[in-house]
């Protein structure tokens, strides 16, 4: 009778120890694929760049009137203007959440396109009067109105669907990762199953 109450304490003993072992088991998986998860996700922040080349041909003129309407003094100048722009994004400014109770990756914040132009200029047929000379305030003006002028032309052209296209190639891999370790991907609390939920989500 001993030995069948023995018996019978030591088997409860075995199924509530792998019992508890497998609890243990299943949130180590989760633990470990949550430090994974994140570990992939750090491998893909970096900086993107997408670059164009463009060129312009600017014409400056400046009027300055002397003792009045009595006397005009003009200047001007024809500027040509090649320059390398470049649209870029920073993924290490990607923030997102891991959920591990739902095994959940949230985007929370996507970086924004960085636009910068890098203008070299060449002047030709400078004119200027004695009255009215060429000076640090006109070199100025030009390479502001210049930039303005470049910055708003890339802003209008196709490098910006280049990088948004690249963009989307890159945080393409977030959800890669997600999905190969059986974790779900969401932005604006929509999920994002595939490339085209990216490209209708954050562009």
């Amino acid at each position: 009778m001993k030995r069948t109450i023995l018996g019978f304490v030591v088997g409860v003993l075995i199924m509530l120890t792998f019992k508890y072992c497998g609890g243990n088991d299943d949130d180590a998986i989760v633990l470990n694929s949550s430090g994974l998860i994140q570990e992939q996700l750090k491998n893909i922040s970096k900086l993107v760049v997408t670059e164009g080349q463009y060129s312009e041909v600017f014409n400056y003129k400046n009027s300055k009137e002397i003792f009045g309407d009595f006397l005009r003094a003009d200047k001007k100048a024809l500027v040509i203007v090649n320059s390398k722009a470049t649209i870029s994004y920073d993924l290490n400014q990607v923030e997102y959440e891991v959920d591990e109770a739902t095994k959940t990756v949230r985007l929370t914040k996507l970086p924004k396109p960085e636009i910068n132009v890098a203008p070299d200029f060449e002047y030709y047929d400078i004119q200027a009067d004695f009255l009215n000379p060429f000076e640090a305030e006109d070199y100025n003006a030009i390479k502001n109105t210049v930039k303005a002028s470049l910055l708003k032309k890339v802003e209008n052209s196709s490098l910006v669907s280049n990088a948004e296209n690249r963009l989307i190639s890159e945080l393409g891999k977030f959800l890669i990762v997600t999905r190969s370790l059986g974790w779900t991907l969401t932005y604006k609390k929509e999920t994002i199953s595939t490339s085209q939920d990216l490209e209708r989500l954050l562009l």
